[in-house]
């Protein structure tokens, strides 16, 4: 072994293990039995980072790769590259070792398991998942932070059964949710958004009122938008509002502010002001003369 190679100290890490009489009370329970870890950490940036067991461990070793890169090598086997994204599973009692990438050290989550349940995991034979998914990172670290969080506080019956849920969660976003690829990522979510938008026109809604609803930042919200639809978020939602009015005043005899009432807006002078701006018209115009026509910039 390399003298600069070593196997743990980062800045910044997180390494919990579990003492043996930590858990074992509570293995026979059959909801923590089902999957339960034994040790689990964080190594960000882990320049010189390796690890050698000849032998291997009794438990399925679990590696995401953050960023950067590393290598495993298992007994008789081609090596591994993880790259950012990519996720890998090392079987038990199987030979290894696995080490950073001396220009571009990784950054790993990891976690040791074993349980009555991981033969439902695709685990077996081994191989490379890659995520293609620019949020895929941010689920793990979340799922691994609640592993943390729970693991800093009591060793309880109650708190081994959440571990358990929690560990299914993170081999279910890996081996069963469904891959997308990043570039398509940000168009369907544009997709979703657009149509809870159409499904909320008179909720008034903000963009502080999307970023919480679909657990993303506000300014990503706006970047994908502005890409996907030339539009500001918001900008976007009055258009659609607009959209809904001039079909209601031209499939309708209702009143302005009956039209307005309808979408939410409680002042209809306030309505027919951004009816006009977007439309080119008022909305009294609009019923009595351009009802067949709705503007280019609306579709």
């Amino acid at each position: 072994m390399n003298t600069q190679q070593k196997q743990d100290g980062f800045k910044g890490e997180r390494m919990i293990v579990l003492p043996t009489e930590a858990f074992q009370p509570f293995v026979a329970h059959p909801q923590v039995a089902r999957l339960y870890l034994t040790d689990v950490g964080l190594f960000p940036k882990a320049l010189h980072h390796f690890r050698e067991r000849k032998e291997g461990i009794e438990e399925y070793i679990f590696l995401y790769c953050m960023e950067g890169s590393g290598t495993i090598q298992l007994s008789g086997q081609p090596d591994v590259v993880l790259k950012e994204g990519d996720a890998f599973c090392i079987p038990p009692a199987t030979g290894h070792r696995y080490f950073a990438d001396p220009v571009d050290p990784w950054s790993i989550l990891w976690v040791h398991f074993k349980g009555s349940d991981v033969g439902l995991f695709p685990l077996d034979p081994p191989r490379k998942v890659s995520m293609n998914s620019s949020l895929a990172t941010d689920r793990l670290a979340f799922l691994f932070q609640l592993l943390f969080r729970v693991l800093d506080s009591n060793y309880t019956l109650g708190n081994f059964i959440y571990i358990s849920q929690v560990l299914s969660l993170i081999l279910g976003e890996v081996y069963f949710r469904e891959k997308h690829d990043s570039t398509a990522e940000p168009n369907r979510q544009v997709t979703q958004i657009v149509r809870y938008m159409s499904a909320h026109l008179k909720d008034n809604l903000t963009l502080d009122d999307l970023a919480e609803h679909f657990s993303l930042s506000k300014s990503y919200i706006s970047q994908i938008f502005q890409k996907y639809t030339s539009h500001a978020p918001i900008d976007f939602y009055i258009r659609l509002r607009m959209t809904e009015a001039c079909k209601q005043l031209r499939l309708s005899d209702a009143r302005v502010y009956e039209v307005a009432d309808a979408l939410g807006y409680q002042d209809p002078y306030y309505f027919s002001r951004i009816f006009k701006k977007i439309i080119g018209m008022s909305p009294r115009e609009y019923q009595t003369h351009g009802s067949n026509i709705i503007p280019k910039e609306l579709l």
